[in-house]
């Protein structure tokens, strides 16, 4: 174990960069699931069967989905903006 980084931080190495990863295939293939279930749900409701919960939460993993598309595509549009 070096303990050289303890008593002089500037012996260590630098940290690499924080690698860029595209958020969209991700929130879209969830927000898709989500939604996927939530019209299983609702057939299922429609059937008289007690999936109240289950729509209920499959209605808010869906917009929470979108809500994060929405702030993935402004997260990506600054970052293009400041050009790094």
């Amino acid at each position: 174990m070096k303990f050289a980084p303890i008593i002089n931080p500037d012996a260590c190495r630098p940290a690499p960069k924080p690698v860029r990863v595209d958020l969209r295939k991700t929130f879209l293939i969830g927000t898709a699931l989500w939604c996927a279930a939530l019209i299983v749900c609702a057939i299922l409701l429609f059937l008289d069967l007690p999936v109240l919960r289950g729509l209920i939460v499959c209605a808010a993993g869906t917009v929470i989905g979108v809500m994060m598309l929405i702030w993935e595509h402004f997260d990506r549009w600054d970052y293009r903006r400041l050009g790094v």
